[in-house]
């Protein structure tokens, strides 16, 4: 480590210190793991898998999240995610094939036993909606998009978050503008209520682009055994409700930045049917539902949570159903916000690819009961807001009505 490096690195330090104390209401103590806990790291150093399973046999539940990005294709029709280089379906492959060395894989947070209770882990990133931060310059909002990727998958199992972990790499330290992005993950933290515990900043020169960054973060939560949320008991009758996003989140850039450059727009131009620019449209930060998640499964009836993420409503939603279970979605049943309407509209995309790519102005499914749904749905007025966007049929897949 050069001298220049490690004086940026210790700068940044005490940066990341002054920004994050807000949040640590006590001293905080890093625990050497116990024997048994196995980090199962392969494939790519960029798209880690992220697996704790027990020495001799296997977890209840490994989470696998894949992020592909690779260099837009054009073509003169109606664009498609694969156009923009993220091919869902290999994804889905290869994550059936890692279930096969690695049972239990599929859900979206891996679950630990640790006495009464599970502890819940999550990883991701925020894809190419960094190129976004890049080209805007607007870097204090994509540390919140990051913790929100992994806190609220790790609230589907009705875990609390508990503590984050983040990487920063770079090809050179900037210390003002990895502060900026710092100070996001604080934010992020303290919105769903968990600890900074800790983070590795990686100097590696000529790897990244000039001004240029990647970004990476690990949540770890923990949920009693008796109040996991797992989906064993979701029926067919049971209700989806949906909880808003703010836009696009952090999924879906490698398309929405092929749309833009096919409409001849610029990120300072005013988005169509909005008081806003589509610079301010798109770079809204990921909503953290973590405290509204957690307060409505403390009320009773919440049977199965789907973050919608990469893959929509259609890859997303039956990953908490059993076997033999589908569901329906009302498709008028929530206003789509006009940053979808313009993508379709620009990108002449289908219907159902943009069902399968975005997460249409529904941020967060809850599988409920019935009563719950009724309940949710009047305790909303005017508190806050949820919509009955569906429900559960006899059969797989999603449909739309």
């Amino acid at each position: 480590m050069t001298n220049t490096f490690a004086a940026a690195n210790a700068e940044l330090s005490r940066c990341v210190v002054a920004s994050s104390r807000p949040i640590f209401e006590k001293p905080t103590t890093a625990i050497q793991p116990p024997f048994g806990i196995r980090p199962f790291r392969c494939f790519s150093g960029k798209y880690p898998l992220f697996s704790l399973s027990p020495q001799g046999r296997h977890s209840l539940s490994n989470s696998r999240i894949l992020s592909m990005l690779k260099k837009d294709s054009d073509g003169a029709g109606g664009l498609t995610y694969k156009d923009a280089g993220v091919d869902i379906d290999a994804g889905s492959e290869l994550v059936r094939r890692i279930a096969k060395m690695a049972p239990g894989i599929g859900g979206f947070g891996g679950l630990y036993p640790l006495g009464d209770s599970y502890l819940v882990a999550g990883t991701d990133g925020v894809g190419t909606k960094l190129k976004l931060a890049f080209e805007t310059g607007i870097h204090e909002t994509i540390g919140i998009d990051l913790v929100a990727m992994s806190v609220n998958d790790i609230v589907t199992s009705g875990a609390k978050p508990l503590f984050f972990l983040d990487y920063f790499a770079t090809s050179h330290l900037d210390v003002d503008l990895a502060e900026k992005v710092i100070k996001g993950i604080v934010d992020g933290c303290q919105q769903s209520d968990c600890t900074l515990l800790g983070g590795e900043t990686a100097e590696m020169p000529d790897f990244y682009a000039n001004g240029e960054y990647d970004l990476s973060g690990f949540a770890v939560g923990i949920v009693k055994k008796d109040s996991v949320i797992d989906g064993k008991n979701i029926v067919a009758g049971d209700m989806l409700v949906g909880l808003p996003s703010s836009g696009v989140h952090s999924n879906g850039f490698s398309l929405v930045r092929r749309v833009l450059a096919r409409s001849g727009l610029s990120l300072k131009d005013q988005l169509p049917d909005a008081a806003v620019t589509l610079g301010e449209a798109l770079i809204a930060p990921t909503i953290i539902y973590v405290k509204q998640v957690l307060d409505l499964i403390s009320k009773g009836g919440v049977k199965g949570i789907a973050h919608i993420t990469g893959g929509g409503f259609t890859e997303n939603i039956p990953r908490v159903f059993p076997k033999g279970l589908g569901a329906v979605i009302y498709k008028d049943s929530w206003k789509v916000p006009a940053v979808f309407k313009w993508i379709q509209q620009a990108g002449k995309i289908e219907d159902a690819e943009m069902r399968r790519t975005f997460n249409m102005g529904i941020g967060m499914v809850l599988v409920v009961s019935q009563e719950a749904s009724h309940r949710i749905l009047k305790d909303a007025n005017g508190a806050f807001t949820a919509y009955c966007i569906g429900e559960v049929v006899t059969g797989e897949g999603v449909s739309y009505h």
